[in-house]
C-alpha cells in the first residue's frame, strides 16, 4: 500500500470511528476536517472504500432516504450507501494508532495522525511529536547550510524565500517543543496535556511534494 492510500485508509477508519458515513459525507469531512485531503482526488477514495469492505474492516448499509419512496422508485434513484466500521475495523485502526514510524513525521501524514491525538495514547503521542521534531530539525539544519553556501548566489527575492521557508519550520519547531513539554507535564501528573491549536501552517519547507 502506497503511503498516500495509506494515511487515505487509516483517516476514513478514523472518521468512521464516529460515527457511520455515507460517501458523499465522508468526503466532505476529509476536506474540510483535514485539509491533507483538499488536493487528493476523490477518485482515490470509492477504491479505497471498497478495498476496506473487503477486507472486512467496513460494512456497506443502505441509507435512509428522506425523500417519498415512490417519487425515489420514479426517479431511478438509488439511497446512499452508508459505510460502517466493523469489530475487525475498529482493530485495524487501533493497530494504526500505535505505529510510530517515520511514515507518521512525514509531511502528508503528520497532520492527519495529529488529528486523531485524542484517540492516541500518551507514549505514542510523545513519539510521534519527538520524532515529527527530530525530522524538522534535520531539514532545518540542511537548509541553513545550503542558504550559506547559496547566499551569495541567490537574488533578493529568492533569498527572502528561503528566509520565510526556515522560518516556517522554525515555528514548527518551537510548537512541537511545546507540545512535547505539556505532554510531559501531563504525564508527571497523571493528566491530559492542555488542548491546542494544529500544525502552524505546516511545515512551509519548499521541497515538499504534494
Amino acid at each position: 500500500m502506497s503511503r498516500r492510500s495509506g494515511v487515505l485508509e487509516f483517516a476514513v477508519l478514523g472518521l468512521l470511528r464516529e460515527s457511520p458515513m455515507h460517501g458523499y459525507e465522508l468526503r466532505k469531512r476529509l476536506n474540510t476536517s483535514l485539509g491533507v485531503f483538499r488536493a487528493f482526488s476523490y477518485g482515490s477514495l470509492y477504491p479505497c472504500l471498497k478495498t476496506l469492505v473487503q477486507h472486512g474492516w467496513l460494512a456497506e448499509e443502505p441509507g435512509s432516504n428522506a425523500e417519498d419512496p415512490r417519487a425515489t422508485a420514479l426517479s431511478g434513484r438509488r439511497a446512499r450507501i452508508v459505510y460502517r466500521l466493523t469489530g475487525p475495523g475498529k482493530e485495524r485502526f487501533e493497530e494504526l494508532l500505535t505505529q510510530t514510524g517515520p511514515d507518521a513525521w512525514e509531511d502528508d501524514n503528520f497532520g492527519v495522525r495529529f488529528a486523531f491525538f485524542g484517540q492516541t495514547s500518551r507514549d505514542v503521542r510523545m513519539r510521534v511529536l519527538e520524532g515529527r521534531r527530530s525530522r524538522l530539525e534535520e531539514r532545518l539544519a540542511k537548509m541553513r547550510a545550503s542558504l550559506v553556501r547559496t547566499r551569495e548566489k541567490l537574488d533578493d527575492y529568492t533569498l527572502e524565500l528561503q528566509r520565510h521557508g526556515m522560518e516556517s519550520v522554525e515555528r514548527e519547531v518551537r510548537w512541537l517543543n511545546e507540545l512535547i513539554e505539556s505532554e510531559r507535564e501531563g504525564r508527571e501528573r497523571g493528566t491530559a496535556p492542555p488542548g491546542g491549536s494544529g500544525p502552524p501552517g505546516g511545515s512551509g519547507d519548499n521541497d515538499t511534494t504534494t
